[in-house]
């Protein structure tokens, strides 16, 4: 099932339309499919585009040669030649169905749903049981949601072609988002029986099985996926996320490393190696996973929290500040992280460093906040009573918590140790878990050697 470009040379020759008679001019025709075949192989999709240029010119210029050449062109990320490729067949064969998926294929590239869309539905209007373009309007529809036309595309898919591996796994993934779980299992069996070769059908079951609470079985599926294909990054990053879930996390870890070492430059499998090593105290290894993920996905904005985090624990002011920094130029409407990026700053350097971007803030910070408030008194240095006050009464327990974890900074910044104290065994008692000043005020509580945790 996995897609390939061409088959061997006498196939390709034939569908060509190439007489074995010719096989003996100069140019080896059969030999020049053979060595793009082993360059796509190894994914050299220039050297495999640089072969055409061996070819006879009226073999090269052929509908089915130039609609091989447009394929490769867009596998290679080159879909405006792709584009040209096909445009010029569709202008002498305007329903040539298969330069209309080079143009859709060429839309994907470029995130051009709507005009991809188009494509595909010319596509089965000239050839209803076109089974590619039905999945690939199936997969439109999923991926917006739209789970009553994915289910319509999808059944016409099965219909023209009932084993189908593409529409048997989107068809069993509309039964899932369903929630019906039974005929969503039936159709992955099947895919199973007729592609025992394949792994996908197998990571989807365990996907289910995973969503469905059955774990063991979960884990058989993704260990049979990775027997047929170990090198697969996302069956590795599925089964590292189920044995995380069984709090399995040491294989987990094992798991998410041979999907980095296999994908080094896709983000996913680093927001949970460095979540497990922040979690088992590597520490260096937490910070150099989340350094890479900043810099493959700098709008995920918590790899930049963590960070701040991490260099918060050794006293690293300057780095934390700029690392929530980033995290608010991601995040600009969360303001405590220009909240603990000011206090950083303050502990890296003099109080009213950072007096300047505390000004810019409070012009988006809404007026009546608490996160204004105490905005308003890192800038000012002074009006403490007043946002006391307003932190003491505030009813929610997470911003009572975020407000007092500031207050005992200011105050630690400022020399007045004792209302440091009182303010951070606050938020002990608050025992707001999870939130991100939680855990900074448990590190500090460790660090002074206070707090009910620290006494046992």
């Amino acid at each position: 099932m996995k897609k390939k470009f061409i088959g061997s040379g006498l196939v390709i020759l034939l569908i060509l339309g190439i007489s074995p008679a010719i096989w003996g001019q100069e140019t080896n025709i059969e030999a020049v499919f053979t060595q793009i075949h082993e360059r796509l192989s190894r994914s050299d999709f220039t050297g495999a585009l640089d072969l055409f240029n061996t070819l006879p010119p009226e073999h090269a210029q052929s509908a089915q040669v130039r609609i091989m050449q447009a394929t490769i062109l867009n596998a290679a990320g080159r879909p405006a030649e792709a584009r040209q490729i096909a445009n010029a067949i569709i202008s002498s064969d305007r329903n040539n169905t298969e330069a209309l998926m080079i143009l859709a294929d060429a839309c994907a590239i470029e995130n051009k749903e709507r005009e991809r869309r188009q494509h595909l539905e010319r596509v089965i209007a000239i050839n209803a049981n076109h089974v590619r373009a039905l999945n690939d309007l199936a997969n439109i529809n999923l991926g917006n949601q739209n789970l009553r036309f994915a289910a319509t595309y999808f059944d016409r898919a099965l219909a023209a072609e009932p084993d189908n591996g593409e529409a048997l796994i989107g068809r069993a993934t509309v039964y899932r988002y369903n929630r019906d779980s039974r005929n969503a299992e039936r159709l992955l069996n099947r895919a199973i029986t007729v592609y025992p070769d394949w792994g996908r059908p197998l990571q989807e079951r365990a996907r289910l099985y995973r969503i469905s609470g059955f774990y063991n079985d979960a884990v058989r599926d993704f260990s049979a996926a990775l027997r047929l294909e170990p090198d697969n990054y996302w069956i590795l990053v599925d089964y590292g996320q189920t044995l995380m879930e069984l709090n399995r996390k040491p294989e987990a870890l094992e798991q998410f490393n041979r999907a980095i070492r296999i994908g080094p430059e896709i983000f996913m499998a680093y927001v949970y190696s460095a979540a497990i090593k922040d979690e088992m105290g590597d520490y260096a290894g937490a910070e150099n996973d989340y350094v890479i993920l900043a810099r493959l996905k700098p709008d995920y904005y918590f790899a930049h929290e963590a960070l701040g985090v991490l260099r918060m624990r050794d006293q690293r002011w300057a780095l934390a500040r700029d690392a929530f920094l980033d995290a608010y130029r991601h995040a600009p409407r969360e303001f405590n992280y220009a909240i603990l990026a000011s206090l950083n700053w303050m502990r890296a350097g003099r109080q009213a460093d950072p007096r300047q971007f505390l000004a810019q803030v409070m012009r988006t910070a809404p007026r009546d906040s608490l996160d204004y408030a105490m905005i308003r008194l890192l800038h000012d240095l002074s009006g403490d009573n007043s946002v006391v006050n307003s932190v003491e009464s505030e009813r929610n327990n997470f911003t009572k918590s975020r407000m007092l974890y500031y207050l005992a900074s200011y105050y630690s910044i400022r020399g007045n140790n004792n209302l440091a104290v009182r303010y951070y065994l606050m938020v002990e008692e608050l025992d707001a878990v999870g939130l991100l000043e939680w855990r900074l005020n448990d590190m500090e509580l460790a660090r002074r050697g206070i707090g009910v945790r620290n006494q046992r």
